[in-house]
């Protein structure tokens, strides 16, 4: 029986065999790739594949290892296609759309849509962003600021996409996929709810408060303290403030930002009264063009694949294999087709980085789908 030095000896003799055999592999790739590259065929050839991972399964003689070469050929064909997509942006071939490279937003000379009503936190996400004096409008769904911004009415949108405690704003990013309006930037605003209520309102008269139901979930530990509140939802935390201000009933109060209290002319009863300390909404601000600035350092991509094993790790080892770091994941069902889901994907890295570019020229060539919602 061998000792462990002899063993793995003999593993680094077969390891070197292995390398000097994979470099030789890859240098015939290449040959291939500038074969393709003269010829216009595709890198991927899905039937070639199958062929070639059938035939070397037949090869192997202890049926303990199948799985695991037919994993190790996979990734070296993989690996190989990466290469090939990489000397296909290096001789010109690119499946880039065209786009307009700016130094930063223009917050001035800009009209920005929003949804909800003033005091509603995209309307400080607006303010914050833009400054107190950009000219703005608000509609009454996400939806209709979307729409606004693809006809020319807005130059920009306002629109929530995430919570840190309550998650993705589902909602927000079936519109990104569905609507060619693209992500320039983003802000992120802490959420403090305040308890608003008429001047001179007596706490122990209330009998009702308003508030969006997150608003209302997220004070639930105030809330607890006045069980005896009629607790009643609205479309969000600002129109619960108008509600209060319109109704002039000293009873009613509403929770949402001391921004809103401003709005309204409401007096804060209590300030930061949600649970957690830390929960803050991220916004993007989107437009209706293809463009982004010259510094970006997030990308966001929507593609949909196959419901076969392998395929969303395949598609996700372009990331990784460019050595870029994935930030989120996140997976949504496309309507009609049962089980089949889309993918939303945020890594780092700017557009005209060429590891950037070899990510979503493989990603592009072997998803069913797949859009690029911005560089910001």
């Amino acid at each position: 029986m061998l000792d462990l030095g002899e063993i793995r000896e003999k593993i680094d003799g077969i390891d070197k065999q292995l390398v000097s055999l994979f470099e030789e592999r890859m240098a015939l790739c290449h040959s291939v790739a500038e074969y393709k590259i003269s010829t216009g065929k595709k890198v991927l050839d899905t039937e070639r594949e199958n062929a070639k991972l059938a035939a070397i399964t037949k090869m192997v003689q202890n049926p303990e290892n199948v799985h695991a070469i037919n994993d190790l050929f996979s990734q070296i064909m993989a690996n190989s296609r990466k290469m090939q997509y990489r000397l296909l942006e290096e001789n010109g071939q690119t499946l880039r759309e065209p786009y307009e490279a700016v130094n930063e937003v223009d917050k001035t000379n800009c009209k920005v849509v929003y949804q909800g009503v003033p005091g509603a936190y995209s309307y400080i996400a607006m303010k914050r962003y833009f400054g107190e004096n950009v000219e703005n409008f608000h509609v009454p769904t996400w939806r209709d600021a979307m729409e606004a911004v693809k006809m020319g009415k807005a130059d920009y949108a306002v629109l929530p996409i995430e919570n840190s405690t309550a998650g993705i704003v589902a909602g927000v990013y079936d519109l990104l996929q569905e609507y060619n309006n693209y992500i320039i930037a983003e802000t992120y605003i802490k959420v403090e709810h305040a308890l608003l209520g008429l001047p001179g309102t007596d706490l122990d008269k209330v009998t009702t408060v308003y508030s969006h139901p997150q608003g209302l979930m997220q004070c639930e530990g105030f809330l607890e303290q006045h069980k005896d509140w009629n607790q009643i939802s609205q479309a969000n935390t600002a129109q619960s403030a108008q509600k209060v201000l319109l109704e002039k009933n000293p009873s009613h109060v509403a929770i949402a930002s001391e921004e809103a209290a401003q709005v309204y002319g409401l007096e804060v009863l209590k300030h930061k009264i949600n649970d957690l300390d830390n929960n803050t909404t991220r916004f993007v601000i989107v437009t209706n063009t293809r463009k982004f600035v010259k510094n970006a350092k997030k990308m966001s991509i929507v593609f949909e694949t196959a419901n076969e094993a392998g395929t969303l790790y395949n598609l996700l080892s372009h990331i990784i294999y460019n050595g870029l770091n994935m930030n989120k994941i996140e997976s949504r069902p496309i309507e009609g087709r049962e089980w089949e889901f889309r993918f939303f994907v945020d890594f780092e890295g700017n557009i005209d980085d060429p590891r950037v570019i070899n990510a979503l020229r493989g990603i592009e060539e072997e998803s069913k789908k797949i859009k690029l919602l911005g560089n910001y």
